[in-house]
Order: C-alpha cells, then structure tokens, then sequence
C-alpha cells in the first residue's frame, strides 16, 4: 500500500535530522501562550485512593478507531486525553495542553506548536512532533478500517509538519477563519512506537491486521490514566501515571485527577448497580431519572448523611438526538409516513408525565447550544394524533385492522421498532408506545444491550433508534448526512438519508472562510433535516445531578459551564477535580457500625441555568 510523502517528511527520511527543516521554520511567528484564566480545581484536593463505579456492558473493543470503536467506552479512552491545547471549561479561551506555545501562521491554514518538554506517554516515552506527524500515517490508513477518519485526514489536514522534536505544525486543507482553525489543527497524537510495525516491509506503516491484532490492546495515554487490568466481560482498572506524571507542570491540571485508580465494574441492571452504591460499593451514582433523584434518594444513608445528592446545571452544547429514523428500510422513505410519526410521537407527553419536568424537549433535531450556528426558528413538532393520523392516509394508511393499527391496501401494517440500550429506557419507549396507538401507529420495544446496541445501529439495522450524540462547539453535518456515508456500515449517517442540495450545503459549511456564510449554510442545513423528519427531537439534560458517598469531595463551586459530569459515572466526561478524603470514609464506615448520622445534604448550583 502506497502513501504520496509529504516534502517535509522525505526531507526528514533523506537527511536523518531536523535541523534542516528548523531553518523554514517562519521567524516572525507570534509564539503565544495563556497562563492567566481562572482556575476551577480545589487547592485542597488529595491524591489517592480508589474510586469504584460502573458499566452495564463490556466494550466491543480497546480502539478508538475501526469496527465497533465508537461505542460507550469510548469516552474513557478518550476524554482524558490531552490535545495539543485545550478549551477552558468557563472562559473558553485556548489554554496549554500537550502544547506549551503556539502561533498562527498568516496563511490562514497553519498552526505551529511546541510541545511541553515533560510531555510523556505513560509507557514513560517521550511526546514528540513524530506522534503528531504519524497522526495522518495512522488516519490515512486503510488498515485501520475507518473511512470517515480516512477521508477526514486526507481532505480536512493538508499536511503534520514536523521542524524538530519539539516543533510541528498542521496545516489545514481549506483556509480557515480564526475561530475554526485551531478547532481543525488542535490534533491529539497517536504514539507512533507503540502502533508502527517491526517486521513487516510492505506497509504503510501500519499493522496489516491492525484491527484483530490491538482490538483490547489498550494504547499508551498521553493523560493521567492508562488501562491497567482488564479482566474480560468483568471488569476494568484504570490506573493513574503518579503525582509525577507530566501535566502537573501543566498548571491547569494541578490538583485535578486526584484518585490512583478508578476500578469499573460490569453490572448489567441498573437497578442492581444502585443497591451496589447503596452498600457503598460504588462511590457515586449517575440519577437520571425523577424516581432516582426523588423516591430512591429516601433510605437511611441519604437520610442519615453518609450519602450526598447534588444538582448543578451547565451549558454545554447539546448534539443531534431522538428518534432517528432508518429511511433505509420499508416505509420510512416515505416523507408523509415520517411526518406522521413526529407528530404521534408524544415526547412533550413524556417529559411531563414520566420525567416529571425533569428534562427540556430538544427543539431542534441537530441540537442546541453553537451560537449563532443554531436554527432558532426550528420547533420541535407537538402531539397531535389528528395530524399524524392525515400525513398517514396520504401515505394510503387510510384503513385500521382488528388492532387498532392502520395498513394499507397492500397489508402493511403501519408498525416500527424502537431501537434503544438500555432497560431502565423501557417504561420511557412504553409510554411513547401507547401514546402512538392514539394515531393507528404501533412502536415494538427492540432493547439490546448498551454496546451491542451502538454496533446494531451503526450497522443500520434498526428501523428506530433512540438515542443521543455528543457534539463540538461548532456543528458537524457531513457524517451524518452527506450522501459519501448513507447506505454504508460504521458511520453516523443513522437515518441513510441524503439530498443533492445537502450534499451541496454540507460541503460549503465546510469549506466556507466567512463565518457570517458558514452560519446561513448551518441553519439551512439544519431547516432541511428538520423538514425531512427524520430526527424526532428527543429531550435533553442541561444539568448534573448525581449522588455520592460523603467522602468524596468536590470544589465549592464544583460546576463550570462545561462540567457534564462530576464523577466517571458512565462515562469519562468529567474534569477530574474530586478526590477521596480518606479519613472521611474511615469516619463514615464507623459511623455506619455504631449509629452515628450526619446531616442530610443537598446540593443545588444553578448559576450556569438557562
């Protein structure tokens, strides 16, 4: 497998050495660095112990790239993980990550770096510009099976520039305004002597059978944690580098990702998870659902404050979500049929009869929260059987069998399953079930396990599915959207649709300099998805609200405008400020034993509330 080289890297090859790329280094670049934003880690934080929580499945795989890579474990693999800089969690600003310094060339393409001369994989080797360099090696790839990185890095990244070990720039494929740039070339690297091959002359610097050979080969972490044991379909120990590990000369990571370890449990029934944490076996638990925060919240340990409830809101930009409907498969392609499913499906009903108000109904399908790159125009469809009932005579459902569901002159019942993964979702595709019978309509429950169910998904098998995506500061469109992706396996293109006129807008937006322009190309793009139907917004949770054992402790305030999650629980998308008080849990385990309680603690942050 051939790869056309890059002038810097023959040069690099050719001459062994870096100083003769050093002399095209620009000399007039404004080297840049931002040490003064606030910090938003506690001074009083420890370092040690460990912290237990769970899984309800194990993940298909230890890649973040290839078959079945972007599943829920993914985010512990990930999450952690510096890039060459970083967004502060309140201010926004770019801060120092990996990268100690960096400059913007007056290209509008090139971005140079410099990496932080304690920067180490957890292996104990050096970061270096090679593992940025081999960042579009890795991407390019064919072997790693991935084509959406493959196109990605080959269309989005014109070139890694590597001047010495220090020193690289990334230099985008398109010319960029200030605000996206750094969001293209922001790179995280890819540990170049743990994935090149030994032996093997014919290839293109990547394993042949990369994906069998490092499906639970965990890779070096350029974070504070690395996978330490993995003990199959049981359990997973994540172990934290030490108090020497390089970020600490990082000052924005001082006194964050205090624990040793973090040790996660597979428990497969979230009920069964919750008595775990009850016994104090889990160190924190994720309460999601009214019944969690409210009716489970009132036993003896949260009344007799060992345990902690806490609720704090943030604004954190919401992803594309709902029920994302195959158009794929039989029926759906029918733009009447889909409008009708929209309006039978009763997610305001939901909110308010199930979640208790609890949640907010995501107005629109592609999300919330990028700015002016949000379509504020677009509302989320209301129930209404009636309507829904009309958009499906049009589709020639104009006649009810002996169960209530409508078929048409052919047979068909008008009948879908709802595709989702995991069982507390049930009483939730329940109501939404009953609720659309109102229209002749009729959901079947398809619950897979929360892994398995991801890889049905991307595979497009399903015919609904329930769920929702994450999503950067500035909205993604190609992947799921974008005729390149529909009707093909492992990608995000959930619902198989695409038009002409998307493909056209998608590729401006992406391309697009003028933001004002970029921004029209958004909303237009996001005014045809929502015409299309095939997203029914779904709901969304603009908060944190978690219960924990006492002796875990957190910053006073513990939220920032980015803080999804408090502790690991489920995912890793938290910002590592708690820590364990030791002494704390020896009281409480004491206090346990001999009838001692503490007062009951309830902690509500609503500064960041919309």
């Amino acid at each position: 497998m051939k790869k056309t080289m890059s002038l810097s890297a023959l040069l690099a090859m050719t001459f062994g050495s870096s100083l003769l790329m050093a002399a095209d280094l620009p000399a007039d670049l404004n080297w840049q660095s931002n040490l003064h934003e606030p910090r938003f880690a506690s001074p009083q934080a420890k370092f040690g112990g460990t912290f237990h929580t769970y899984i309800e499945s194990f993940p298909q795989t230890f890649r973040v790239v290839g078959p079945d890579s972007n599943g829920r474990f993914r985010p512990w693999l990930l999450d952690s993980r510096p890039s060459a800089v970083t967004r502060h969690p309140d201010t926004k600003a770019w801060i120092p990550d990996i990268a100690s310094e960096w400059a913007y060339g007056d290209d509008n393409k090139t971005v140079y770096f410099r990496i932080n001369p304690n920067a180490k994989w957890s292996d104990g080797e050096p970061i270096t510009s090679e593992d940025f360099t081999f960042v579009l090696t890795f991407m390019r790839s064919k072997d790693i099976v991935a084509p959406w990185y493959n196109t990605f890095y080959t269309q989005q990244i014109e070139d890694v520039i590597q001047y010495d070990e220090r020193t690289f720039a990334v230099v985008s494929g398109e010319k960029r305004n200030a605000e996206e740039l750094m969001l293209y070339t922001n790179m995280r690297p890819i540990p170049a002597h743990f994935y090149r091959p030994k032996k093997d002359e014919n290839h293109d610097g990547i394993q042949d059978n990369f994906v069998r050979f490092y499906n639970f080969k965990p890779e070096p972490s350029a974070g504070p944690y690395y996978v330490d044991d993995m003990k199959k379909g049981k359990s997973i120990t994540f172990k934290h580098v030490g108090k020497d590990w390089w970020g600490y000369s990082n000052p924005y990571y001082l006194h964050r990702y205090n624990v040793e370890k973090i040790r996660i449990k597979v428990i497969r029934d979230k009920d069964i998870a919750r008595q775990h944490f009850e016994k104090g076996n889990l160190d924190s638990f994720w309460l999601d659902t009214p019944e969690l925060w409210r009716e489970k919240t009132e036993t003896a340990n949260f009344e007799q404050g060992y345990i902690h409830k806490f609720w704090g809101y943030n604004q954190v930009p919401i992803g594309a979500g709902g029920l994302w409907l195959n158009t794929a498969k039989p029926l759906l392609d029918q733009l009447e049929v889909r409008k009708g499913i929209a309006l039978a499906t009763d997610f305001d009903g939901l909110i308010e009869k199930v979640l208790r108000g609890d949640v907010v109904r995501k107005p629109n399908p592609m999300g919330i929260g990028h700015g002016d790159y949000t379509n504020a125009d677009i509302k989320a469809p209301s129930f209404d059987p009636a309507k829904a009932i009309a958009h499906f005579e049009k589709a020639g459902f104009s006649q009810i069998g002996p169960d209530g569901i409508r078929v048409n002159e052919q047979g068909q019942r008008l009948s879908f399953g709802i595709t989702y993964s995991y069982g507390y979702l049930t009483p939730q595709i329940a109501y939404l079930k009953e609720q659309a019978k109102l229209a002749g309509l009729e959901f079947t429950l398809n619950l897979i396990d929360g892994s398995s169910a991801f890889k049905y998904v991307l595979e497009k098998k399903h015919e609904l599915s329930f769920h929702s995506m994450g999503t950067a500061e500035i909205p993604a469109y190609w992947e799921y959207f974008h005729s390149t992706n529909a009707n093909k396996p492992q990608n995000n293109n959930f619902t198989n649709f695409s038009t002409p006129e998307l493909d056209r807008l998608i590729m401006a937006y992406r391309t697009e300099f003028d933001l004002e322009k970029k921004k029209v190309h958004a909303k237009q793009i996001q005014a045809i998805v929502a015409d299309a139907g095939v997203i029914v917004p779904g709901y969304m949770r603009p908060y944190a609200r978690e219960a924990f054992w006492r002796w875990l402790q957190i910053p006073q305030p513990a939220m920032t405008k980015s803080t999804e999650f408090l502790f690991p629980s489920g995912t890793f998308r938290d910002l590592g400020t708690y820590w364990i008080d030791e002494s704390l849990k020896k009281e409480t385990k004491a206090a346990m034993k001999s009838g001692k309680s503490f007062a009951p603690v309830t902690i509500l942050e609503e500064e960041y509330k919309l």
